[in-house]
């Protein structure tokens, strides 16, 4: 396997009850003992229903979570050991694409506000004037299938397949080397799915990325994913090459999600 980007080990996190009107509710274990590990260069999935841990496990990579035990290392480094300061540098190469385009980006912002903003909070790592930014964001909106000429317009005046692609040319701002990909075509018609997911084919290849794909969207994780974990209730139930996950499930709740998804076939 190549060098490891993302290495989670064995991390849990507990929601400690909150006292209410009726008493105090019962802790609840988010995430059990999860361990995972990203090579560089793959397209790793992780694929569960709602309430099953995606977005606490997302959340604690991006260290906007602390895990209740466990370790979560970038290349090889404990993100929970680091200085603000460099916390902050590695946050430059760890980069998310939202789920929801029409929430994700400021209304009030221009195109190229947006897309310029990561260089300006990173810019002790990026290291461009704004002059540069401009012809930075130019460049990134080009290699996301849109004009230079848009760089002056708002939110409000694109679709929600380009508003996507505008907030991929933001999370490309920093030059980062992971991307978060938190069910980034759900809010997308299906004609629409299909060319953002080629598109993160394209850019895969062309920047090197290595991507971190939350979905429970099966179809899209067999079409951009060559390996997935399934997370069920805070564990990991089952993981390995997506192929083998799909066509050879080894546990009864993989069977029963993947047959309960109609694009996707279950051997008999």
């Amino acid at each position: 396997m190549p060098e490891p980007v993302l290495e989670i080990r064995n991390v849990s996190k507990t929601y400690t009850g909150r006292r209410g009107l009726f008493g105090k509710s019962d802790p609840v274990d988010a995430l059990r003992d999860v361990s995972l590990t990203v090579a560089r260069g793959e397209s790793f999935g992780l694929v569960g229903e709602s309430g099953s841990g995606k977005t606490t496990l997302t959340r604690s990579i991006l260290r906007l979570e602390q895990p209740s035990s466990g370790q979560i290392l970038f290349h090889g480094n404990d993100m929970a050991a680091l200085s603000p300061r460099s916390l902050r540098r590695l946050r430059a190469r760890i980069q998310i694409v939202f789920q929801d385009p029409y929430a994700s980006l400021n209304p009030r912002m221009t195109i190229e506000d947006i897309v310029t903003e990561p260089m300006l909070i990173h810019r002790d790592i990026v290291g461009l004037d704004r002059a540069a930014r401009r012809d930075r964001a130019a460049e990134l909106l080009s290699l996301v299938g849109l004009g230079s000429q848009l760089l002056r317009r708002h939110p409000h005046e694109f679709s929600g397949g380009q508003r996507q692609r505008i907030g991929i040319a933001r999370a490309l701002a920093s030059g980062p080397e992971l991307l978060l990909l938190d069910e980034p075509t759900s809010a997308l018609d299906v004609s629409v799915q299909a060319q953002v997911l080629n598109l993160l084919i394209e850019l895969q290849d062309r920047l090197q990325l290595t991507y971190f794909f939350i979905s429970h969207d099966l179809a899209v994780v067999r079409y951009l994913c060559t390996r997935v974990a399934l997370i069920h209730h805070g564990r990991i139930i089952e993981e390995g090459e997506t192929n083998r996950i799909f066509d050879a499930p080894q546990t009864e709740y993989a069977r029963t999600l993947i047959s309960a998804a109609p694009e996707v076939r279950v051997p008999a």
